[in-house]
C-alpha cells in the first residue's frame, strides 16, 4: 500500500521546527525588548539605554569594524585562490578545494585553541589582541568565502572570456569587465556568509583577544548571563538583527542586479 503525501503535509515538520525554535524564541526576545524589567509595561527604555551608552555604541562600532575588516581580508585572499582553482587545468580540482575546506571538519573550539597555542608560541598572544581576533576570524571563516566564489567562477561561460580576448581586450580589462561582474553573485554570497556570523561571534575574541576585545555578541551574552538584564540583552539582539536584515536586503539587491540566482544557487 502506497502512502501519498501532498506538499502541505511535507511542510508540517519544517513548520513545527520553525515555530518552536525560531518564531517563539523571537517572540520572547521582542517581548523582553519592549517591556520594562520591573513592571512589565511597554517601554522603549531598553533601546534608549543602549544608544545612550558610549560603551555600548563603541562595542557595536567595533563589532561592525571587525566584521568589515574580516570580510575584506577574506575576500582578498579567497578570490585569487578560487580564481586559480577554477581556471587551472588540474584534473583533481576537488582535491585542492578539499584542502581549504578540510579545517571545517575539525571542531571549531579545537581550531581556535590550536591557533591560540601557536600565537602564544611566537609571543604575540598577550600583545596584539585585536590583530589576534581578526586573524582568528579570517582563519575560521575563509572557507565560507572560498566555496561560493569557486562555485560561481567554475560556472563562468568560457566563450565570453574567449570572445573578449578575440576582440583584442587586455587580460586585465577582460577580468574587470567580464570576469568580475559575472562573479559578483559569488562575492555577495561570500560576504553574506562571512559578515553576518562575524558580527555575533564572541568565542574567538574571548579566546584570542583574552577578553580585551569585546564584540557585541559578548555584550549580549553578558546581559543574559552575568548582568541578568534580559530586557537590555533582547533590545541589543533586535538592533543586531536589524543590522543583519539590512545587510541581507543590500546583498539581495546586488544579487538581483547581477542575476545572482544563476551563480550562487547552492548558497
Amino acid at each position: 500500500m502506497k502512502i501519498h503525501f501532498n506538499r502541505r503535509q511535507l511542510v508540517i515538520p519544517y513548520g513545527l521546527f520553525l515555530v518552536l525554535f525560531v518564531i517563539i524564541p523571537l517572540g520572547f526576545i521582542v517581548y523582553y525588548a519592549f517591556t520594562n524589567g520591573s513592571t512589565g509595561a511597554f517601554s522603549l527604555n531598553n533601546f534608549v539605554k543602549f544608544f545612550a551608552s558610549p560603551t555600548s555604541l563603541s562595542t557595536l562600532l567595533l563589532s561592525i569594524g571587525v566584521a568589515l575588516l574580516t570580510t575584506i581580508v577574506c575576500l582578498l585572499i579567497a578570490y585569487p585562490v578560487a580564481y586559480i582553482l577554477a581556471r587551472s587545468n588540474f584534473k583533481k580540482k576537488s582535491v585542492l578545494l578539499m584542502l581549504f575546506v578540510l579545517p571545517m571538519w575539525i571542531n571549531f573550539v579545537l581550531r581556535i585553541n590550536a591557533l591560540r597555542e601557536f600565537l602564544d608560541l611566537i609571543g604575540i598572544l598577550n600583545k596584539a589582541h585585536l590583530f589576534n581576533t581578526i586573524l582568528g576570524m579570517v582563519y575560521d571563516f575563509l572557507p565560507f568565502m572560498i566555496l561560493p566564489l569557486y562555485t560561481t567562477l567554475i560556472k563562468l561561460d568560457k566563450s565570453m572570456l574567449e570572445a573578449s580576448a578575440d576582440l583584442g581586450s587586455h587580460p586585465i580589462a577582460t577580468f574587470c569587465k567580464v570576469t568580475l561582474p559575472l562573479s559578483m553573485p559569488g562575492i555577495v554570497s561570500g560576504i553574506t556568509m562571512v559578515f553576518m556570523p562575524t558580527m555575533t561571534n564572541y568565542v574567538i575574541s574571548d579566546t584570542l583577544g583574552l577578553g580585551h576585545v569585546t564584540i557585541i555578541g559578548k555584550f549580549i551574552e553578558e546581559c543574559f548571563g552575568a548582568r541578568s538584564d534580559w530586557h537590555l540583552g533582547s533590545a541589543i539582539a533586535l538592533v543586531l538583527l536589524m543590522i543583519i536584515f539590512v545587510s541581507m536586503f543590500v546583498s539581495g539587491g546586488f544579487k538581483e542586479e547581477d542575476n545572482g540566482s544563476r551563480g550562487a544557487g547552492l548558497w
